[in-house]
């Protein structure tokens, strides 16, 4: 497998840069030919990746977009959006006949926490039935679409929520990240926790970094493998939830509860010098190796792949590295073709740099 693998390295080179006037807070991919991206100044840019030219808007939003989460709608070729702005979330029809779209034009604005809170991620499920959401208070909540019913957790975080995931096969889970070092682990609909695990923090006598342990990033592959990256460096990975195969006789198997936070399956180790501020992976196929992409605060990149031989022993293995032009990352976002980093420069303006991948030769 590793002779394959080296025989396989990826290669990644910087094709373009967009800047834009306000800092870059948060992007997703539309389908493969569109980049949505979202700025500190309440706008929304659609961009043709075949062209860089920006094709659909959304402005004057009230505050900063926290948050983009595209979902396709039978019919519209262009993906819609919700956006997490504020204490709300809005929801845009991007296939409108207006080029430019405002507030006013939300087809949904759903109040999902005070005034004095603040909403940070928002995460769609994949029958877009509910959406998730954390806030800067801690909090956790789930919204039922059909009827706009919001459900908070009887249990939150006692600091910053940045991360909220669902957790793939599993329609009534989910999964957050917060500034308190725990992931928690929730049944939405009863509001209740079913486990955690609270990231432990480096040995004093390690002396290894200063910064506590927070969660700032998160990714979980389709076979329930959880990924996090905190705020001194480290990956955490937790094995506990893995599924091992489609058959029929792991149909049993695959209806347990998800262990993925198991702390007697897990991997705990130093990746980088400054916070892994963002992650996504990428995977082909269920059996494929798990390629996971990091990033750093300063916009150093990292890929991984993920191997777990026949006797569980795990190899992180670092695949490639690259170094982004943005002073500060806010956003990085996979695909098969390409990695997208978004931030801001040293003039405090938005940046995005988009890195193909290089065909084998």
């Amino acid at each position: 497998m590793l002779e394959d693998l080296l025989n396989s390295l990826p290669n990644y080179r910087l094709n373009h840069v967009l800047h834009t006037p306000s800092p870059t807070s948060a992007i997703a991919f539309g389908h493969s030919g569109h980049l949505f991206a979202a700025s500190d100044d309440g706008s929304l840019r659609v961009y043709d990746l075949s062209s860089f030219k920006v094709c659909r808007a959304i402005k004057g939003l009230p505050t900063e977009i926290s948050s983009v989460t595209c979902f396709k709608r039978p019919g519209s070729e262009l993906r819609d959006v919700w956006l997490a702005c504020g204490n709300k979330a809005y929801s845009f029809q991007m296939d409108s006949e207006k080029l430019v779209q405002s507030t006013a034009d939300a087809t949904a604005v759903i109040e999902l926490c005070t005034e004095e809170d603040v909403l940070n991620e928002l995460a769609l499920n994949p029958g877009k039935t509910h959406l998730a959401f954390s806030t800067d208070s801690g909090n956790v909540g789930v919204v039922d679409l059909s009827s706009k019913t919001v459900a908070r957790m009887k249990t939150g975080h006692s600091s910053i929520c940045g991360i909220v995931r669902f957790i793939p096969d599993r329609p009534r889970e989910i999964v957050s990240g917060g500034y308190d070092s725990c992931l928690l682990h929730f049944d939405f609909i009863q509001g209740t926790v079913l486990s955690r695990r609270e990231i432990p923090q480096f040995p004093i006598a390690e002396g290894m970094s200063l910064s506590p342990p927070f969660v700032m990033s998160a990714a979980i592959t389709t076979t329930g493998i959880m990924a996090a990256g905190t705020a001194d460096g480290r990956l955490w990975l937790g094995f506990g939830g893995e599924k091992n195969s489609q058959t029929k006789s792991d149909k049993k198997k695959r209806t347990r509860k998800w262990d993925g936070l198991d702390p007697d399956d897990e991997h705990l180790e130093k990746a980088a010098e400054g916070p892994l501020v963002a992650m996504q992976q990428y995977s082909r196929a269920f059996s494929d190796p798990l390629n996971l992409t990091v990033c750093t605060l300063l916009g150093s990149i990292t890929q991984y792949r993920i191997i777990r031989q026949d006797n569980r022993e795990l190899q992180l293995v670092k695949i490639w590295e690259g170094e982004a032009g943005v002073d500060k990352v806010n956003a990085l976002i996979i695909d098969d073709k390409r990695i997208v980093v978004a931030g801001l420069d040293k003039n405090a303006k938005g940046v995005i740099e988009i890195w193909n991948r290089e065909a084998l030769p």
